[in-house]
């Protein structure tokens, strides 16, 4: 076969929602016409849409496809996000946060964080989270964007966003579009397979049309229409490590219109945990929760009843778990989003999860042959990424006092991945980070979550009591002092909206 021949000609995604068209718009920023681009997606499906807040690598995804943040913001209601704070989560009547970016500045070689579990063992009770620039605004309301000068404590902390879902998926539409990527309306009702390879020849739609392809992106969501309907890959269940199968998810009016704050809660419930997302011009809610522990009918009113504003619809249930498709590519398809696997919104990592996806495809572009050493690797990287993932995911759950309910206390005793427990392990005793350098997770989330899910180490770096020229507490306490003196600075978050990026009313 000549070069030419090889190369992939027609690219059929299956799907919309943020996963088909995040998808489409890489594909026509990347291919810019060498390749036909269709889309597949049906008005008469909805997209799930309950994941509305990110993590800051989509600020990466944007600034790829050349996307100005203002209008971006603009276009999905969007607001900045600088951490997530947890309720209820270690305790009853306990909250602590996970800033993005790093806590404080280092002074020494010996990381920061020792010499604070120094200073906590003298009667210290300073939380930790007070060393982070991230939370200190997001405390207090404000946001400005760091600067890129690492002498300065702006240059230490990072930000996400919150946006509408479905807002993103219209804007990333019409980018695609304008790049050449045709859409095409209806259900599919029918994968066509080679009777030889058991390839994917084609989709029939249900108006008898057929769209054939040599290359297919399966993000037909829970569905899996492709991966698993026609390719039958199987799927790596979770739910005994992460229980909650359903969630109810329905907008609400802003209690308080002026303060708009730069973060996402999270709050512990008896049966499940519900999040908060404020955007600019609503509040997402929704509650996740474990179907044997409360009927759909309780978690519904359990969440219509902590609304701060009027409810803005009526809410929607979705039903999930945990897990992944045992092969995310299969042949000459590839499972992107939903239609992959199934990471409950804890962290915001479904967006991401898109994101890392579509990067990791394009490195391992095929061309007919598909070749297995690239799909096997596909594979395998992505396994790692999910496994990752969860792990960070399961310790939230894992690691509490609660003793009001039979989720928490279940999720206390449970057994835990083995590599989990070695991280746990090794912090627990000693205050060391085991983290491997291509996890999600970096050091400054796993330290967010042990601290503040109360994992106190028993003891720190015995090297901190053998630099006795390092005045630890002084330094401590110089930082706090000019990251509150920072953030005091900084505009109000809903101030630096209506400067920046204000959109207009929906």
């Amino acid at each position: 076969m000549k070069a030419k021949d090889r190369l992939i000609h027609r690219i059929v995604v299956a799907g919309g929602g943020s996963a088909g068209w995040m998808t489409a718009a890489t594909l026509a920023n990347t291919l810019r016409g060498s390749a036909e681009i269709t889309l597949v997606e049906s008005d008469e499906i909805g997209i799930v849409g309950v994941g509305e807040a990110t993590i800051p690598p989509i600020r990466n995804f944007n600034q790829q496809l050349g996307i100005d943040e203002a209008d971006f913001l603009r276009a999905t209601q969007g607001t900045f996000k600088l951490g997530i704070e947890f309720v209820d989560w270690a305790r009853l009547n306990h909250r602590y946060f996970h800033p993005f970016g790093h806590f404080g500045a280092e002074f020494d070689n010996v990381p920061l964080y020792h010499y604070w579990l120094k200073e906590r063992a003298t009667g210290n009770a300073t939380p930790f989270e007070d060393y982070s620039m991230a939370y200190a605004a997001a405390q207090r309301g404000r946001f400005a964007h760091p600067i890129t000068d690492r002498r300065r404590i702006q240059s230490t902390y990072d930000y996400a966003y919150h946006l509408d879902a479905s807002l993103y998926a219209r804007f990333l539409r019409q980018y695609a579009e304008a790049r050449g990527v045709v859409r095409k309306e209806g259900r599919i009702v029918d994968v066509r397979l080679t009777a030889e390879t058991g390839f994917i020849a084609g989709l029939t739609m249900d108006d008898g049309a057929t769209i054939d392809g040599d290359f297919f992106i399966d993000c037909t969501g829970f569905r899996a229409l492709l991966i698993e309907g026609a390719l039958k890959v199987g799927y790596e269940d979770w739910t005994g490590w992460l229980p909650c199968d359903r969630a109810v998810a329905v907008p609400c009016a802003h209690e308080n219109p002026d303060r708009l704050d730069p973060f996402t809660r999270s709050t512990a419930r008896p049966a499940g945990w519900q999040w908060r997302i404020p955007l600019q011009h609503r509040v997402g809610n929704g509650f996740v929760y474990c179907s044997n522990l409360i009927s759909d009918d309780e978690a519904h009113a359990t969440l219509l009843a902590s609304l701060e504003g009027e409810a803005l619809g009526e809410p929607r249930l979705v039903r999930f778990g945990a897990g992944h498709r045992r092969e995310f590519w299969k042949k000459n398809c590839v499972a992107i989003g939903l239609a992959a696997g199934f990471m409950e919104p804890l962290e915001s990592t479904a967006i991401h999860l898109i994101h890392s996806a579509i990067t990791r495809m394009m490195a391992l572009f095929p061309d007919k042959s598909f070749n297995t050493l690239a799909i096997d690797e596909y594979n395998r990287a992505t396994c790692v990424e999910y496994e990752r993932i969860r792990d960070f995911l399961i310790f939230h759950y894992y690691k509490n006092a609660r003793e009001d309910s039979d989720l928490w206390r279940q999720c206390a005793a449970m057994p835990l991945p083995e590599e989990l427990q070695y991280k746990i392990d090794q912090f627990a005793q000693n205050g060391r980070l085991i983290v491997k350098m291509l996890e999600l997770f970096q050091n400054p989330s796993w330290l967010a979550i042990f601290l503040g899910q109360e994992l106190i180490p028993v003891q720190y770096d015995p090297l901190v009591d053998m630099r006795a020229h390092i005045d630890g507490a002084a330094r401590l306490a110089g930082l706090r002092s000019v990251i509150n003196e920072t953030a005091d600075s900084f505009p109000t978050h809903r101030n630096f909206i209506n400067s920046h990026c204000a959109a207009p009313s929906p």
